[in-house]
């Protein structure tokens, strides 16, 4: 139920982080994985981890035309694409009253328009594939906001919203579309300000712990596989009980 043996899974974002730990849990599976990035360093370290016939493609999916050419990349490399999960993001801290036009589209432009044009790119060869999957990383913030936080939250409300869109224009193709809702995990744009932020998340958290990146290698697998075949236009929180903490 969980074998993903002889499917491609196409991750943005996948050489660090939460990507990286999907692409684990996909690789782990069975399926070959192809992992976009914009460092080609951490993109080579990515795929010596993860093995053979892992990929990589150097790729800012924020230019115009970059989503067609790297789908049309990978399905060249690998002969078909059954799972793309968007997960490219970044965050500027800046409030609502000092955020400048420019950071403001980074981070949209990263975070989703970079997921529309890739599930876009991807659309026709899902279709082909009798187990067509897209998998999107939203945030707990597009449950609930923080101040220095409004480009992301609102990027990352609108992947949920673009995720459920997803799920009803395409479901009759048997694509299923899911999101995932990470809370306070620790990675390279989170590590800076645990310190800062421990006193907050570790009160409000039931499990007692930042999330890891290894965390959310399972239930990659879980959205990916056939044990999630009716499962779509859902918004799962992964994230140590930080939601549901009154």
């Amino acid at each position: 139920m969980f074998d993903l043996t002889g499917r491609v899974a196409l991750i943005t974002g996948g050489n660090g982080g939460i990507g990286l730990g999907m692409a684990r849990g996909l690789a782990g599976a069975g399926a070959t994985v192809a992992i976009v990035g914009r460092d080609a360093a951490k993109n080579a370290r990515a795929v010596a981890e993860l093995g053979a016939g892992c990929i990589a493609i150097s790729a800012d999916l924020t230019e115009p035309g970059r989503a067609d050419a790297v789908v049309a990349e990978v399905v060249e490399k690998t002969g078909r694409l059954d799972i793309l999960v968007n997960n490219a993001g970044t965050n500027i801290r800046a409030t609502p009253d000092v955020i400048t036009d420019e950071q403001w589209a980074t981070v949209m432009d990263t975070n989703l328009t970079s997921a529309v044009r890739m599930s876009r790119a991807a659309y026709p060869h899902l279709v082909a594939s009798t187990h067509g999957r897209v998998i999107s990383t939203g945030s707990m913030m597009s449950q609930f906001a923080i101040e220095f936080s409004p480009a992301y939250g609102a990027s990352k409300g609108g992947i949920v919203q673009y995720t459920r869109n997803l799920a009803v224009a395409w479901g009759k193709h048997g694509i299923t579309a899911n999101a995932l809702l990470p809370g306070w995990v620790e990675t390279d744009l989170t590590r800076p300000n645990m310190a800062s932020l421990n006193e907050k998340v570790m009160p409000r958290t039931p499990l007692k712990r930042w999330g890891s990146p290894d965390d959310f290698a399972g239930i990659a697998v879980f959205l990916a596989s056939d044990a999630s075949s009716f499962l779509t236009g859902a918004a799962i929180p992964v994230d140590g009980g930080f939601s549901i903490q009154g």
